[in-house]
């Protein structure tokens, strides 16, 4: 009966002795630890959060300075030289026709944001399964929805900026006095901040005209959206403001 003898293994000149062969498979698919793969779960999240931390100071301006606003406008200021109190506030005398219209392009434009978010997620749910070869889901058309907003967007600071124009014509200035300051102040930090909305929607139809990742896009989509559904609800806030200091 033949004898079985071991075989010991040497390894070659110019190798490593302790090196081990790399690891390419395992449950994972290949992956490894997944650090290799972008986890765009995660990233969403983290972008969300970071989000609602910007979003804290912005707002805490607008409420500060409506506070300022209230304290002056509702309590009279006490002049020691005439020994009486003086009511300095002025009427606004605002264009509410031209405010309601730029307010209206605004609602619809956080409605075609919406939809651009939607839509952008049924796309990047359905990318794995487009992915494979011989699966068609047909000829999809997609409504340009993020075009759309970007468009809107773009037509209510062009909106703004006629309303300050139309206030000049009324002869009221930034200076002409706390009322004119308030009016000027509120809509203008809400502009530049929808302003800086605007260009995160062309940055993010640039990305889908460079073809980049759905779900990189995706990201970028939904933080948009959610800033921009707060930028329309803190502009009611500002008409509401407008109104009652009329």
């Amino acid at each position: 009966m033949a004898r079985l003898t071991p075989i010991s293994y040497r390894p070659s000149a110019g190798h490593n002795s302790g090196a081990l062969p790399p690891h390419t498979g395992g449950g994972d698919g290949g992956r490894g630890s997944g650090d290799s793969m972008p986890n765009y779960g995660e990233r969403l999240r983290r972008a969300r959060l970071g989000l609602a931390v910007a979003l804290v100071p912005i707002l805490m301006l607008f409420i500060s300075f409506t506070v300022a606003y209230a304290v002056w406008r509702w309590f009279p200021t006490f002049d020691p030289g005439y020994s009486a109190t003086l009511q300095t506030s002025r009427p606004i005398q605002l264009p509410w026709a031209l405010l309601l219209a730029n307010t209206s392009v605004l609602l619809i434009s956080s409605l075609t944001m919406e939809l651009a978010r939607r839509d952008i997620t049924r796309q990047s749910a359905l990318a794995p399964v487009m992915s494979i070869p011989g699966v068609s889901l047909g000829d999809e058309r997609h409504l340009p929805w993020l075009e759309l907003t970007t468009v809107l967007g773009l037509l209510f600071l062009g909106g703004q900026a006629f309303l300050w124009s139309r206030l000049v014509a009324r002869g009221f200035h930034l200076n002409s006095g706390p009322s004119s300051s308030f009016v000027y102040f509120l809509t203008a930090m809400h502009a530049l901040h929808l302003a800086g909305g605007t260009l995160v929607l062309m940055a993010s139809n640039l990305l889908a005209w460079m073809r980049r990742p759905i779900e990189a896009r995706r990201i970028v989509v939904d933080v948009a959206t959610w800033y921009w559904h707060v930028m329309t609800g803190l502009w009611i806030y500002v008409l509401v403001l407008l109104w009652f200091a009329a």
